[in-house]
């Protein structure tokens, strides 16, 4: 990795390729209304009243070349939006998007603002963003802001999954806003003032299926094809030069990324609650975390979004849904390429990198390599998940303990004691579960001989993709109750946790524990809005 002298925010040096490439407007910036023919409008932030700095990435600093800060109130300013520097063009990209299935028109940066983007110590230009950072065209009678509680949460889970080893978008610092922001939590007709916070988020792109789609319904090829031609000229340059032929193969890459994204989240159990076509990255990556949960209980039907009744952004139907999204990327596309079926091909792709993916990384799991017979290697998997899904047991402590068992010599009844403590109530499993466990306990030892597989390597394999530490919501939710009353210290704390989350160490056993009782269906901790 190339590496430069750290310096300060205040001396960065800003651009905006995105504003400079694309054609844009600039009308009444904060007058919601339908933007034609432009990719972004200009777009200023709005001033808060009193900004204070409540966290600061130095991971994700350090790969844009910035120091930590030494005055922390002129940093504060600046990533409140309440001061501007030099190289700064402040804007709100212009989007559209499925939603639940159904297509909601423009849509839009309603509450983020990019103010420019800055080099990255590898030599890429990553785009600064500022979420909750007030009105914009996009805003759609909303108030461009956003909470603490919300932004804590992307703050914190979007540099803990890059640390995971899952393709996301990062966070560099969150500021409180030092005003309230009014938000009904549950849509249930009792709104709360609660204070306001901007998190600001950095990635190569954040542009979205959604960026492609509203230009498509608008029956705008030529917005849609430098939009297309930006996209891969500055983010899939090995493509070569844009065109009908480099169209289809860059579907087809867009598809291969957005398969190994979908095995990842399977593999940390990670649910992202909110999987519209706006809501998924052109690069890959994991965007916009907005009501996200993870499997602290092993129900591949849970879904933490409380506008979600049906689940269709459940765990298990993550993959399905991405699949669906691609195709309607790939119609908005169709204006683009000569024959519609060389994007049939990226369909396929993303089909089979995902079950190769998921497969791969789900035998990992257990310490296994995917062997030569694939439905073998399936039927091992799937046996074991769907056995799982019949006692109350926490996915993430299941498959960590898994590591300290010894297949070969297991009790003569009942299950090993190292997995007990990954049940709710251990105490409780019905006999047929056991049974069952056991038996897929003999089918998986007698896979391990077969293979010739050293216990060395077995749990060396599993360590390093069953994290023993994840931002659960029910931590989230301690944290944010912590920084709601001046304590940072905790969310210090998690963050430094979430850093470094294959390695078991005894100072972070704070971090280590099954969701307690009490967080089973407390706000924040189960089921979450949109506006969470």
């Amino acid at each position: 990795m190339l590496t430069r002298t750290l310096i300060p925010l205040a001396e960065a040096p800003f651009d905006h390729d995105f504003a400079r490439a694309l054609p844009g407007e600039a009308g009444p910036p904060k007058t919601p209304r339908q933007v034609e023919r432009a990719c972004w409008s200009a777009a200023l932030p709005t001033p808060v009243a009193a900004p204070r700095l409540l966290g600061w990435s130095s991971d994700a600093a350090a790969t844009l070349g910035l120091a930590a800060p030494d005055h922390r109130e002129a940093v504060a300013e600046i990533l409140a939006g309440n001061r501007l520097l030099p190289g700064m063009r402040p804007l709100a990209a212009c989007y559209g998007g499925h939603q639940f299935g159904q297509w909601a028109g423009q849509l839009g940066d309603g509450r983020a603002i990019v103010l420019g983007d800055l080099p990255t110590v590898t030599g890429e230009r990553w785009e600064i963003q500022l979420k909750g950072a007030g009105l914009t065209p996009y805003s759609r009678g909303a108030d461009g802001r956003a909470v603490l509680r919300s932004s804590l949460r992307e703050f914190v889970c979007s540099e803990a999954m890059h640390h995971l080893g899952v393709p996301t978008t990062r966070a560099l610092a969150l500021v409180g806003s030092g005003e309230t922001v009014v938000r009904d939590m549950f849509y249930d007709g009792r709104p709360q003032a609660e204070p306001g916070a901007i998190v600001t988020r950095v990635a190569p792109s954040f542009v979205r299926f959604g960026n492609f789609e509203i230009f498509a319904a608008r029956g705008d090829s030529e917005r849609l094809r430098l939009l297309a031609d930006y996209v891969i000229s500055r983010h899939f340059p090995e493509l070569g030069q844009p065109g009908p032929g480099a169209y289809a193969v860059w579907f087809d890459e867009i598809a291969r990324r957005t398969a190994v994204l979908m095995a990842h989240w399977l593999r940390v159990g990670f649910v992202h609650g909110v999987m519209n076509t706006d809501n998924l990255s052109i690069l890959g990556l994991t965007i916009d975390y907005g009501p996200f949960g993870w499997l602290d209980h092993f129900d591949p039907d849970f879904t933490p979004n409380t506008s979600d009744g049906g689940g269709r952004y459940a765990w298990n139907q993550q993959p399905g849904i991405a699949q669906w999204n691609l195709l309607r990327l790939g119609e908005a596309l169709l204006p683009l390429v000569d024959d519609p079926e060389c994007l049939e091909g990226g369909l396929e792709t993303y089909s089979r990198v995902f079950e190769a993916e998921w497969l791969r990384m789900g035998l990992a799991k257990i310490g296994v390599v995917p062997g030569t017979v694939p439905s073998d290697d399936a039927a091992l998997l799937g046996e074991l998940l769907s056995t799982l899904r019949l006692a109350e047991v926490d996915m993430t402590f299941f498959f960590r303990s898994l590591i300290n068992c010894d297949p070969y010599h297991l009790p003569a009844d009942g299950l090993p004691s190292e997995i007990d403590d990954s049940f709710y109530s251990p105490t409780t499993l019905s006999q047929a579960f056991v049974r069952r466990l056991r038996a897929w306990f003999a089918d998986y030892t007698a896979r391990l001989v077969a293979d010739g597989v050293d216990e060395g390597s077995r749990r060396a394999r599993m360590r390093v993709v069953n994290p023993c530490i994840l931002p659960r919501n029910y931590l989230l939710q301690q944290t944010i109750n912590q920084v709601e009353v001046g304590d940072l210290s905790g969310l210090e704390a998690l963050l430094a946790a979430v850093r470094d989350p294959y390695t078991e160490k005894p100072e972070l056993a704070p971090f280590l524990g099954k969701r307690p009782e009490w967080a089973r269906s407390a706000p924040g901790c189960s089921a979450l809005s949109c506006s969470s």
